[in-house]
């Protein structure tokens, strides 16, 4: 492993220890039946199965815990919806005051999730980027702690827990394929693999329509976009940081980006074997194999299914379509 990395093995061993036992050990078991659709050997590593239905729970866990420890009282972050929720429900266990902003255009289901979790949400006119300047200015005039997701190193550091998790499981895996968004889960999880499992691929998958982070691993510099055209809104970012695409080019083997129609037809998939209505990010791993069959062909792959907190209207207009 790379020296001068932000993550650190220790430290996401040390993280365990303050997630509340409910978002670890998430189910990893075999979808043959999905398996045999793909033409692969297919795990699944369930991370919808907590009370924020996403895998952000993890380092919201970590980033709640060390706040209130050292003393602290308030937060506030800009979210698409998963993350907001996860601060929310950690916020509230750990005697938080947790303000969220948010799109207007945010699925609605989740924006009532954070409202219903006892949060303070405010709704800004643009996307997740106008969203993360609202944040930092009340932040800064209030004096409380501005959570970045990817950026702060918790977020990071809680994501890649579910990496020890693969790491100890069984059987063995030839690639995992995470979604990539702002980059915590795919630099997270892509710095235990790597680091425990050297062999096997660290392959991240990013929609077509939100592709700046993607772009700027290829390209090994920052890429921004202008705007989104995705309907996985819980990685349509547009602004990569810099010191998380630094540890991307660590960990990563591959970024890869796929179409719409592959994402709605791998959360098609995902319901029809294995009985799961996911968020179109939980699905961006499916969506890579559909797109490019022949490089998964008879391997081990592992896939995170990342959250499904997706507006029912919607899904059933998706996958019906």
């Amino acid at each position: 492993m790379p020296s001068g990395l932000r993550l650190d093995l220790g430290r996401i061993r040390a993280a365990r220890r303050l997630i509340d036992p409910m978002f670890l050990d998430t189910p990893l078991y075999r979808c043959e039946s999905l398996g045999r659709a793909l033409g692969c050997t297919l795990d699944i590593k369930l991370e919808t199965a907590n009370p924020v239905r996403s895998f952000k729970g993890r380092g919201a866990e970590v980033v709640a815990g060390l706040l209130a420890d050292g003393g602290g009282r308030a937060l506030v972050c800009a979210s698409a919806g998963n993350l907001g929720q996860a601060l929310a429900w950690s916020g509230r266990r750990h005697g938080l005051d947790v303000t969220v902003v948010a799109s207007r255009a945010a699925t609605p289901v989740k924006l009532d999730r954070i409202r219903g979790l006892g949060a303070e949400l405010e709704l800004v006119d643009g996307d997740i980027e106008v969203a993360r300047e609202r944040a930092a200015s009340i932040a800064g005039r209030r004096g409380i702690r501005l959570v970045e997701d990817s950026l702060d190193v918790e977020t990071c550091e809680g994501a890649a827990t579910i990496g020890l998790e693969l790491a100890g499981g069984r059987p063995s895996f030839d690639a995992v394929l995470i979604a990539l968004g702002a980059g915590a889960m795919a630099t997270g999880v892509g710095y235990v693999v790597k680091a425990l499992l050297p062999g096997a691929e660290v392959i991240c998958v990013q929609p077509r329509g939100a592709p700046a982070m993607t772009r700027s691993w290829h390209e090994r510099r920052v890429v921004t976009t202008d705007a989104t055209d995705t309907i996985a809104d819980g990685v349509a970012g547009r602004h990569p940081i810099p010191a998380v695409l630094d540890d991307l080019l660590a960990v990563a083997d591959d970024a890869v980006l796929v179409s719409e129609a592959s994402i709605v037809a791998g959360m098609r998939l995902l319901l029809e074997h294995a009985g799961l209505i996911v968020e179109p990010s939980a699905a961006l791993g499916i969506a890579a194999i559909l797109q490019d069959p022949e490089r998964f062909a008879d391997r081990n792959i592992v896939t995170v299914i990342c959250g499904s907190n997706v507006d029912l209207d919607a899904y059933h207009r998706w996958v019906r379509a």
